[in-house]
């Protein structure tokens, strides 16, 4: 048995706030923290295990353990972008089977909205000493992967623009989403050019915020009274430019996905509700064919009509909006799309957007830049 089957998630929290100005960092994962305890039934007492990355102030997990006033036997700190808490989430299954603690936190927090933090490359960085003359910004090098996507499989800005729809259809009923307003393929189109082909509407939102997870092993798990989620497959990977040879069509979910459905034993077909990082339209479309939803080049396909739709196609996805159109949190939005996929196994989801009979699901991170140098994490969760 893998031992991250051997692991549940117990306890979600999402911050409400969408701009904090009067909050700080450590104080919104404290918040985080407590309530996803809260929703667990546990206390900050009965944590012995704590995960968080790169967006903790200071030395990370040391501030944080000590903000937080924890007794821990383990944490861990690694650090790959957004898609962070589902790796997070993962090691924290192998390390309870390992009997390296028995409730693990993770949380994951930020206040980029109230700091007005521009996205931009990290000249510092000795990996973006190439890119940094060229005064590159995140939506360029994902500019880059659409129309590279465009000229090699015929994909169109309407098929991209379909993403967002349906991320519209869904946040229409999430009060603390920040774009509320149902969104049409015209709506997409005329938006303003950020970088071509991708439009504002293409692009996610930027919030404060955060969340927490809480996971545990089954024994303390059957003791709660919360609904159980068990984490039944995960895979990690990371991709670079391997010298030269840039891919600009294909991420790590290849590698993630592939590794997490065999642990789980499931194909994509059986996936009733699916979380996808959505930093922009074009990181979706990507990572559905890279975890085998759809045949790489046809996800422009897959995508149109309303097939994310929930209650219209047959892969609903980001039912609480995603980052299109709820929240991006520390402009890393990995752990918001766990906490979605757990409230829809749990039946817990608005009830405009809940899935029938949602017993598997997936969630997917895609962390730092695809097309360049990227980590992805794949989660595949089953209602018990």
């Amino acid at each position: 048995m893998a031992l991250t089957k051997q692991a549940y998630i117990v306890g979600i929290y999402e911050h409400p706030t969408r701009k904090a100005p009067d909050k700080s960092v450590v104080q919104l994962h404290a918040e985080c923290a407590a309530g996803a305890l809260a929703d667990a039934g546990l206390t900050k007492d009965d944590v012995d295990g704590y995960f968080c990355a790169g967006d903790a102030p200071g030395p990370g997990p040391l501030t944080m353990i000590d903000f937080l006033n924890l007794r821990v036997r383990h944490c861990d700190s690694t650090d790959i972008g957004g898609s962070a808490p589902l790796l997070h989430i993962a090691h924290a299954a192998q390390v309870i089977a390992a009997g390296k603690c028995s409730i693990a936190l993770v949380t994951l927090a930020g206040r980029p909205r109230s700091e007005r933090s521009e996205s931009h490359l990290n000249t510092t960085q000795p990996n973006t000493m190439w890119e940094a003359p060229l005064q590159v910004k995140t939506a360029d090098i994902y500019a880059m992967c659409a129309r590279r996507h465009m000229h090699d499989y015929g994909t169109t800005s309407e098929q991209l623009a379909w993403i967002k729809v349906a991320a519209s259809h869904h946040a229409q009923h999430n009060p603390q989403a920040m774009l509320r307003k149902v969104t049409s393929v015209e709506d997409v189109l005329s938006s303003p050019i950020v970088s071509d082909p991708l439009r504002r509407f293409d692009c996610c939102v930027t919030s404060d915020g955060g969340g927490a997870i809480v996971v545990t092993c089954p024994e303390i798990a059957m003791s709660l009274k919360r609904p159980r989620v068990k984490v039944i497959g995960a895979g990690e990977a990371v991709q670079g430019q391997w010298a030269g040879e840039v891919e600009l069509t294909a991420s790590a979910a290849r590698q993630s996905g592939a590794i997490a459905f065999a642990e789980a034993g499931v194909r994509p077909t059986d996936i009733r509700y699916a979380s996808i990082y959505d930093s922009f339209t074009i990181t979706v479309l990507i990572a559905l064919e890279d975890l085998g939803f759809c045949e790489k080049g046809s996800g422009g396909r897959f995508v149109a009509g309303g097939n994310l739709i929930s209650g219209i196609g047959r892969l609903p996805f980001n039912t609480d909006g995603g980052g299109l159109c709820n929240n991006h949190p520390a402009m890393r939005g990995g752990i918001t799309k766990v906490i979605e996929a757990v409230r829809q196994l749990r039946g817990e989801a608005h009830p405009a957007v809940q899935v029938d009979d949602c017993a598997l699901a997936l969630a997917h991170g895609t962390g730092w830049l695809m097309g360049t140098r990227h980590g992805s994490a794949t989660l595949i969760l089953e209602r018990e």
